[in-house]
């Protein structure tokens, strides 16, 4: 009888164990880590101990993208979708929320991405929220 105990004890913590090892060994960003929100941009998830390189490229991408739209407003300009310039390779664009036909059109669109100088692109809406931080990964 005391056998059958152990045995089913030690069946017990086999299965703890391995659910443990399931929960905890095989979860690499943790609680305390940087995920991508649906906007395609980061944030931080819990208390992360730093602050990734990409994490630090992309905040800087954006306070330039958040600086030309500051100084277009202060300049009188009146939004609508329309190129705003260049920020450290990306191209700025101004979008609807939700978007509309104007988005679309290809003189709306900056022109370095229009000729393919640059691929990656941060969409602001009317407001100058960021809408959309869209990174092209380049295979080499």
């Amino acid at each position: 009888m005391k056998k059958w105990i152990y045995f089913v004890i030690g069946i017990f913590l086999i299965i703890v164990l391995f659910i443990g090892i399931l929960r905890y060994g095989f979860d690499k960003t943790g609680e305390d880590s940087w995920i991508k929100d649906e906007r395609g941009i980061w944030i931080k998830h819990g208390n992360p101990s730093d602050i990734p390189g990409e994490v630090n490229v992309q905040q800087k991408i954006i306070e330039c993208a958040n600086k030309l739209y500051d100084d277009e407003k202060n300049n009188g300009v009146v939004f609508n979708s329309q190129c705003l310039g260049e920020c450290d390779g990306f191209v700025v664009d101004i979008v609807h929320v939700p978007r509309n036909s104007d988005d679309n059109k290809i003189e709306n669109q900056c022109e370095d991405y229009r000729n393919g100088k640059y691929n990656d692109f941060v969409e602001l809406d009317l407001n100058g929220d960021v809408v959309r931080f869209v990174e092209i990964m380049e295979l080499n």
